[in-house]
């Protein structure tokens, strides 16, 4: 396949455009764009090279000479969503600052839904993911620890959000393909569970629901969630 490499190689490091020929049509802003509009719109299982090769108006092969593969182009992709980050001036409470991090990764992840499904450390240091961990690590200057430790910090945090987004998006789409609403299927299996726990058989289950049989308030759960892994790297006296 034309421009393909045989030996591993990282996109940011090859030209915009290899080959020989008139200046480039398109740049990588250009094609990582029409990718994530695809993916907005239509998921990401929508994005191959041929469709966004046909939403720029190129041909497939055209299109190879810019991004030599389909992980190449996921990594644009990634990148691309990682410049809507905003970056600020650390306030010097570091605490406030990750918080204020998490929080805007999960908005960002809520407006690119296929985003968590790509979330990986190879794509970890491209561009723009160079200069949010830069900026994390500002953040984080006021904390006395190692940078291994800062890293490992940011890692935790971006782990717990994007398995807590995963599973919202998830708990979304089930729901939208149910035939019937939230609360009636809702309704029936609490029936179920409260016919199981009645049993005797489950009493410690019964007792956690007993104790706490409320509706579980999910942003809660998350502002827990965060300040747990912040906690765990809270210096000790």
């Amino acid at each position: 396949m034309a421009g393909r490499a045989a030996e591993p190689e990282v996109i940011w490091a090859r030209p915009e455009r290899t080959g020989r020929g008139p200046r480039p049509a398109y740049t990588r802003a250009d094609i990582a764009a029409a990718a994530v509009r695809v993916a907005d719109a239509e998921g990401l299982d929508a994005v191959s090279m041929r469709r966004i090769a046909a939403e720029l108006g190129c041909g497939t092969m055209s299109l190879y000479n810019y991004v030599p593969r389909k992980e190449d182009l996921y990594e644009l992709m990634v990148d691309a969503a990682g410049g809507e980050h905003e970056l600020w001036e650390p306030t010097g409470d570091w605490r406030a600052d990750m918080l204020r991090v998490a929080h805007q990764t999960r908005d960002l992840m809520h407006r690119h839904p296929w985003l968590p499904r790509l979330m990986s450390p190879v794509y970890g240091f491209s561009p723009h993911a160079l200069r949010y961990l830069e900026h994390c690590l500002a953040c984080l200057d006021p904390l006395p620890v190692s940078y291994g430790t800062k890293m490992e910090l940011i890692a935790m945090l971006n782990g717990v959000v994007t398995t807590y987004v995963a599973n919202e998006l998830a708990t979304a789409e089930r729901t939208r393909s149910l035939p019937w609403s939230e609360e009636q299927e809702n309704a029936v299996r609490i029936a179920y569970l409260s016919g199981r726990l009645a049993s005797g058989e489950y009493p410690r289950m019964a007792a956690a629901l007993t104790e706490d049989a409320g509706p579980i308030d999910l942003e809660a759960v998350f502002e827990r969630a965060l300040g747990r892994v912040l906690d765990g790297f809270e210096p000790r006296p």
